[in-house]
């Protein structure tokens, strides 16, 4: 177990013995618990190991909401968790929606307006990108051939072929489809390019830009991002801040992290997830995510 001691006078959380020794208060309810999916609830196989889904649905038959909170879109989700028995909502698209599936209703939704989607995208443009916009619940996506240079995982490669609709004009689909956009994004073949264009959204825009991989722009409607949707849910289901915990490991979970009651960082994640959570857990790759749950809501 690893503590980060940056809330050490937090009792709810802390207490320090006599030997001046930092340990955990377990005695905290979770009633809710937000789960980020590439780095943290997925494996680097993209997969949910057994003894992870039994956890998942331990914690689920303890009355707990447990979700996916994930910069996917919808389409992107991986059906089993989608149709995971009692895991009723679903955050996606790094907070731009929020859904109630079992009513096939969305809860909360943020877009990012035409004319912004289609700033953003000229500026991708003048890299050597995948572009992609995410809209109603879909991705599209620019180009289909020479992907490798854009992904080191080859999982993600296929994962992006089997899940983005791909189109010849981007424009086109930015004036065709109806209402604003969940989220734009773009991965980048050198970091040269991407840090240039970085500066160049901040600039240019008032938008909010983050990333999930090292070589990514994500970039979202002012003020949207997976922590403040996160909390937006608990407040229709009547869960406090202090009720929710969160894991997470890039810099897109950085705000669901630090804004909700208990953030968990995962091993594997940046530095920056982990100066600003409260736990930092085992990796992706050894069921990080069961072991937070265990400790913090099935003990």
């Amino acid at each position: 177990m690893i503590i980060n001691n940056k809330r050490e006078n937090n009792q709810n959380l802390l207490t320090i013995n006599m030997h001046g020794v930092v340990k955990f208060n377990m005695k905290r309810k979770i009633k809710m618990i937000g789960l980020d999916l590439d780095g943290t609830l997925l494996n680097e196989q993209k997969k949910v190991s057994p003894h992870t889904w039994d956890i998942l649905s331990a914690a689920l038959e303890k009355g707990v909401t447990v979700l996916v909170a994930t910069g996917r879109p919808l389409a992107g989700v991986p059906s089993e968790l989608r149709q995971f028995p009692g895991m009723r909502y679903v955050l996606t698209a790094n907070g731009a929606r929020v859904i109630d599936q079992q009513l096939d209703k969305i809860l909360c939704e943020r877009l990012l307006a035409p004319k912004d989607a289609e700033k953003v995208l000229d500026i991708f443009a003048e890299y050597d990108t995948l572009r992609e916009v995410f809209h109603d619940g879909n991705g599209y996506m620019d180009r289909t051939e020479g992907l490798e240079r854009f992904f080191d995982n080859p999982l993600m490669k296929d994962y992006t072929l089997a899940t983005r609709k791909p189109v010849d004009n981007m424009k086109e689909v930015i004036h065709q489809l109806p209402r604003g956009f969940d989220k734009v994004r773009a991965v980048f073949s050198r970091p040269s390019d991407r840090a240039e264009a970085w500066q160049m959204i901040h600039r240019e825009t008032d938008l909010t830009a983050t990333n999930a991989i090292s070589n990514d722009i994500e970039v979202n409607r002012a003020g949207v991002n997976k922590g403040s949707a996160l909390l937006q849910l608990g407040e229709l289901l009547g869960i406090r801040r202090e009720e929710i915990m969160a894991c997470g490991d890039g810099m897109n979970d950085l705000e669901m992290i630090s804004q909700v009651g208990l953030g968990v960082a995962m091993e594997n994640g940046i530095k920056e997830v982990k100066l600003a959570a409260e736990y930092i857990t085992d990796t992706n790759d050894n069921e990080g995510v069961a072991k937070a749950i265990e400790m913090f809501v099935l003990n």
